[in-house]
């Protein structure tokens, strides 16, 4: 795992975003696994062929553990602290970015931080 900090841009407001062992503890304990998470906020068609819809409200608790995770990072090296996002605040942040682009960083953002890299050297 790598500590990645990403940043979201909304109405010229950075809004970092992280991904790491604090945020997934935090899923954890609410979903049980991160996997039961990604599935409620996975874009997905059934049998039939029809998509079907996101769970907004494991969408939104994701995203507000991973900003505020990237918020509570950067207070620690900056004198002036963030205060940490409410959930209606991440909910004005997903409307105004939309659903797909959102969902779109926090693959990103979990894909990045979750990479296995190879520091081996070859011999």
């Amino acid at each position: 795992m790598q500590a990645k900090i990403n940043h979201i841009k909304v109405n010229e407001i950075e809004y970092p975003l992280v991904f790491n062992l604090n945020v997934m503890e935090k899923i954890q304990d609410k979903y049980e696994t991160i996997e039961k998470w990604g599935d409620l906020t996975e874009e997905k068609e059934d049998k039939n062929g029809k998509k079907q819809e996101i769970n907004i409200k494991a969408l939104k608790f994701g995203i507000k553990e991973m900003i505020n995770e990237g918020i509570d990072i950067e207070n620690e090296n900056q004198e002036t602290k963030r205060e940490f996002l409410t959930e209606k605040q991440i909910g004005r942040i997903i409307t105004e970015l939309g659903i797909d682009k959102i969902a779109d960083n926090i693959q990103d953002t979990v894909i990045e931080s979750t990479k296995i890299e190879d520091n081996s050297k070859n011999v």
